[in-house]
């Protein structure tokens, strides 16, 4: 279980990518919370879903881009 110090690091980091990306908010579908993955240059659905906030993970092509469920 990652830490307490961990978590917060990703959430901020999350939330930085996500205030330099809002236009890109517009595109993911209607969804159950904690049901996505989001990366820093994209999202994937969550496999498998998880509190929101939790770190996750998306492949992409060169192995699993770390996230956060939201």
């Amino acid at each position: 279980m990652p830490s307490v110090k961990l978590r917060l690091a990703i959430l901020l980091i999350f939330g930085v990518v996500i205030a330099l990306t809002h236009s890109a908010l517009a595109q993911v579908p209607p969804h159950q919370p904690g049901t996505i993955c989001f990366t820093p240059t994209f999202w994937c659905w969550a496999n498998p879903p998880g509190p929101p906030g939790y770190p996750c993970g998306c492949p992409g092509p060169y192995g699993y881009v770390a996230g956060v469920l939201g």
